[in-house]
């Protein structure tokens, strides 16, 4: 009877509702998401298998990460990635930027920049893979050029260059994602805020500098968090046109090479825990680079204006007069 109270308060069949409603949900996250991350880092702690005997080694698993050669050099190809991110960003921030304020065909630019994001990972592999073949797409553009092709490298098997053209292609399909999310943010901006740096005398610079990337700081760090990570965990252009030989294999093509045709899981599971403390050291520190220099401190003043401020007392004292 108590009971039968209790359910026909109305606070407490909320409370009924919604922890229903809420279970199904977190008991899917905890099978599929905690339950094979924590699973994930006690096989990193065993030299193992999918099926058979277990032996537990500790954190050797761990020191195999850092001292096996190929481990360690397919770390390092993840700054060719990386650097190709800072130059998609610098690219998608500046057609985003100019995109943003009505120019002459630019929603069909923006389609077409967009276009590859949308174009699935395997495909754009085998188009490049036989854009960058020998004698096929790029060598027949260069050689229409008046470039001898006995000149031009093998793009997939010169390791001087051909990680170059496969960090290039990444490039190429995520430049249209940061664009259209770098658009939405900049189109957000109070319009207002333009219309007084006009009025100020304020160029096109000052503009973007003090309007533009303060106001869209948040979406910035996004981006910067999904390129950087992106960087270091590249599988699907490496995996599909070379499949990771002439040393291009990348951290992840390493990681599937050692968990599924060499059965050593848990020297992969190893590898997967390190990147993850990897991502969130990254992270941790673009938020804290963010932080220093858009983030105002407690008198509102960003860094950018806080070095404005003292260039302009300088140049007062040296004047030895008041700004």
């Amino acid at each position: 009877m108590n009971l039968q109270r209790w359910f026909m308060n109305i606070r407490h069949q909320q409370i009924v509702v919604t922890v229903t409603f809420m279970l199904a949900p977190l008991l899917l996250l905890f099978l599929f998401t905690y339950f094979p991350f924590f699973n994930m880092i006690r096989f990193s702690l065993y030299d193992m298998k999918y099926i058979g005997r277990r032996t537990f080694v500790g954190v050797q698993n761990y020191i195999d990460v850092f001292t096996r050669p190929d481990i360690f050099t397919s770390l390092r190809l993840s700054l060719y990635y990386l650097l190709a991110s800072f130059v998609q960003l610098g690219l998608a921030l500046f057609f985003a930027t100019l995109l943003s304020f009505g120019i002459r065909g630019g929603n069909v630019f923006k389609g077409i920049i967009f276009f590859p994001y949308l174009v699935n990972g395997i495909a754009i592999g085998f188009i490049f893979k036989f854009f960058f073949t020998r004698g096929f797409v790029l060598d027949s553009l260069l050689t229409t050029l008046g470039i001898s092709q006995a000149s031009l490298p093998y793009w997939l098997r010169d390791t001087g260059v051909n990680n170059f053209m496969l960090a290039a292609t990444s490039v190429w399909r995520y430049l249209g994602q940061n664009m259209v999310l770098f658009i939405g943010a900049i189109m957000a901006v109070d319009p207002q805020l333009y219309e007084a740096a006009d009025i100020d005398g304020a160029t096109s610079w000052h503009k973007f500098w003090h309007i533009i990337m303060p106001s869209i700081q948040t979406i910035v760090v996004l981006n910067l968090i999904l390129s950087i990570t992106g960087s270091i965990s590249a599988f699907e252009p490496p995996y599909v046109i070379t499949n990771g030989t002439f040393d291009t294999g990348t951290y992840f093509i390493i990681m599937n090479r050692l968990a599924h045709e060499l059965q050593r899981v848990g020297l992969a599971s190893a590898m997967a825990v390190v990147l993850m403390m990897i991502i969130i050291i990254v992270t941790l520190f673009q938020k804290l680079v963010f932080r220093i220099f858009f983030e105002p401190d407690e008198k509102g003043y960003t860094f950018n204006e806080r070095h404005a401020m003292k260039h302009r007392l300088a140049v007062a004292d040296s004047k030895g007069g008041a700004v």
